[in-house]
């Protein structure tokens, strides 16, 4: 298992969204490589771009997990967003702000990806550890993965259970980051 510190050894910052991305990615890597599917952290797929930028700006997939589905290659893109966004708009409605930025991350990359022969999946949770559906989709066929290889239950309910951690792991650190400082 890669320690907490040297996961956040590079970083400098306090911990933020980007903190909390990658930090959620580190450990679904984990839980990938763990699992026995092969995959790449940060993967050069030389086609994604963000159409907000307004030129080619050549993105990694977050995770490329190679040969997901029919021989494809998955570029796997997560985002993590606030259950509470939209809530002055819309009032609340659970789910809908992770159904609403899945939606957008497909809009933004799935036909770039199919136009290179790859799959998009788009992980998107909220702070409150809800999953968007192709999240859900994605970690039960890696839970199948961990159920082939393992005959003990207690090691196919460890997918879930540490993405959802790493989550709210991520979240308490933001908010200790923001608590003011004590001196004594």
């Amino acid at each position: 298992m890669t320690s907490y510190n040297t996961m956040t050894s590079n970083r400098k910052e306090l911990p933020g969204f980007k903190y909390r991305h990658d930090f959620v990615r580190d450990v679904l890597y984990d839980v990938l490589k763990r699992a026995g599917i092969s995959a790449k952290k940060e993967a050069p797929v030389n086609f994604l771009t963000d159409p907000l930028e307004g030129r080619s700006t050549l993105r990694p997939a977050d995770i490329l997990v190679f040969g997901w589905e029919g021989g494809k290659h998955a570029c796997v893109d997560l985002t993590g967003v606030s259950p509470l966004v939209g809530l002055r708009d819309h009032g609340f409605v659970a789910g809908q702000a992770i159904t609403k930025v899945e939606a957008g991350k497909v809009a933004k990359h799935e036909k770039a990806c199919i136009e290179n022969q790859h799959v998009f999946v788009p992980f998107a949770f909220d702070t409150f550890g809800a999953l968007a559906p192709d999240a859900v989709r994605f970690l039960k066929r890696v839970q199948q993965v961990v159920s082939s290889n393992t005959a003990h239950v207690k090691g196919q309910n460890f997918v879930f259970s540490r993405v959802g951690f790493a989550i709210q792991k991520g979240v308490a650190a933001q908010l200790v980051a923001r608590l003011p400082a004590i001196s004594l």
